[in-house]
């Protein structure tokens, strides 16, 4: 726990007093109440669909509430929009940023509030103004006249932070700054973050993971279904506690874990290497249980993984799943009984412009209608039982995917795997992005898998994790090998392990066994 917080006589920065909003019949904030000290780093934490997005908005402008004031260091503050909101000293930094691509560092940074001379831009005020952004945020080695599209997912959140930094920002948001980020660029955005609190902003921070909430912020506030449910100092709250909060109820096991009999061999990898990153893997993977990998970003994890598959190229080595050997296309993969989940489900997992059933039975489309077609209800009588079982929240089984929320955009991916009825589950960051109540309920589908059901004539599964978050690998899994520089060491038993082994073996400072 962070050992920084706030004084209580640090005066207020920011007060939102009993804001209310509604879209149509759906309540998205009741009465809600926050306020942020100067100089604080506070973290706004809940599930998907509690409220944060909705209030950081109308704090930013972008939506105007129904009820309820705000006061920006005592004076009252009503954003007609961003632009305003900006004006008046408040920025936020969403999750997609929002950079124009083909314009340079500094334009962006000043981008629609650059210095003028009548119709003319002070091209000279402008690099000056980037210039001091940019060395506030510490990165003043940036190029200036560099396209941001060629800079990395780290120094693009960085420009966006100096935009903020440059018209005199005095909250900062951040709404799941970590999520594309790399473990260093993450240690980076926290040094940045502490920076900026003793320059005296006030950062209101969002996130999922709560390890990071833990060690960056110094207050917080929980949001659950629209209400404002608890607030703290964030070095006298336990995890447990936050989530009972975003919950509404005591979570006593996060990781549920059954008896597990391993069975048959369902995966054998032999000295298999791909073209990328790659070099040396081999595993046995067995009915019944859950094998995890852990490693460094770049290590060649999700290499592994798409090369069991048959998206990435297999030079040298052998991959056999069930009685199946060599190499396979996907859709030979699917029907030896193998399916991935992607780390990336917007642009590889899902479809999103189509439905939850269309992307919920793609990978199997047999029996979904007459004469071997597939009809819209076929679709929707086989969603239906898996978004009762897992659960899935939607309006019906053809809202399109989209408009559903991350944890349950997750969900949509995993049940595909499970219509498609495969043996060997590939699941790599199963829980990356999305809320603590949607992270139970998959850790709770996992180990259902991996014991089965034989009164239902449910076998249990064989599944392989790729997870970045180490107490999610030693939870949920029965075994754990660690990944350095493309090359897979051998799996030990989670009694065998801890976090520190596993760190020591992915940074290449211990042995992997």
């Amino acid at each position: 726990m962070t050992t920084n917080a706030s004084n209580a006589t640090t005066p207020l920065r920011l007060q939102m007093r009993g804001v209310c909003k509604r879209f149509g019949a759906t309540v998205a904030l009741r009465d809600v109440d926050l306020d942020v000290r100067t100089g604080e780093v506070h973290a706004l934490i809940g599930e998907n669909g509690a409220g944060k997005s909705t209030l950081m908005k109308i704090l930013a402008g972008a939506h105007q509430p129904d009820a309820g004031q705000m006061w920006l260091d005592g004076s009252d503050y009503t954003p007609r929009d961003p632009a305003d909101g900006r004006r008046a000293g408040v920025s936020m930094i969403y999750q997609e940023l929002s950079l124009a691509q083909h314009l340079s560092v500094m334009e962006n940074i000043l981008l629609g509030m650059e210095p003028t001379i009548g119709p003319f831009v002070r091209w000279k005020a402008v690099r000056a103004r980037a210039a001091e952004a940019m060395r506030q945020v510490g990165r003043p080695d940036i190029p200036l006249e560099l396209p941001v599209a060629r800079l990395s997912a780290a120094e693009q959140q960085l420009v966006e932070i100096a935009r903020s930094v440059a018209v005199g920002c005095r909250v900062l948001v951040l709404d799941e700054p970590t999520s594309s980020l790399a473990r260093d660029d993450a240690r980076q955005l926290f040094q940045l973050v502490r920076r900026l609190k003793a320059d005296g902003h006030s950062v209101v921070y969002i996130s999922h993971v709560l390890e990071e909430v833990a060690e960056i912020s110094d207050r917080f506030t929980v949001l659950r279904d629209g209400d404002s449910v608890g607030h703290g100092i964030t070095a006298e709250a336990s995890v447990n506690e936050i989530i009972a909060m975003m919950v509404g109820r005591q979570v006593d096991e996060l990781y549920p874990r059954s008896p597990r009999t391993p069975g048959e061999v369902m995966l054998e990898l032999t000295n298999v290497a791909g073209l990328r990153l790659l070099l040396s893997a081999s595993l046995t993977l067995r009915r019944g249980e859950v094998l995890g990998i852990a490693g460094l970003v770049g290590a060649g994890r999700t290499e592994l993984l798409r090369a069991i598959f048959g998206l990435d190229r297999v030079v040298s080595g052998e991959i056999r799943i069930g009685v199946h050997t060599g190499p396979a296309t996907p859709h030979r993969r699917w029907l030896q009984g193998a399916g991935l989940l992607t780390e990336d489900r917007a642009r590889e997992g899902l479809a999103l412009n189509l439905s939850l059933a269309d992307n919920l039975t793609m990978a199997r489309l047999t029996g979904l209608g007459p004469c071997g077609l597939v009809t819209p209800s076929g679709q929707d009588r086989a969603a239906r039982p898996w978004i009762q079982r897992i659960p899935i929240v939607c309006a019906s089984p053809r809202q399109p995917v989209a408009a559903l929320s991350g944890g349950n955009q997750q969900k949509v991916a995993l049940a595909r795997l499970l219509h498609a009825d495969v043996d060997v589950l590939l699941l790599d960051e199963p829980t990356r992005g999305i809320d603590v109540g949607s992270k139970t309920q998959i850790y709770r589908l996992i180990d259902e898998l991996a014991v089965g059901d034989p009164a239902q004539n449910r076998p249990p599964k064989a599944i392989l994790i790729i997870s970045s978050y180490l107490p999610e690998l030693l939870g949920t899994c029965d075994r754990v090998a660690v990944m350095h520089c493309g090359r897979l060491g051998p799996a030990r038993p989670v009694g065998e392990t801890d976090e520190h082994q596993i760190m020591r073996a992915a940074t290449g400072a211990g042995d992997a066994a």
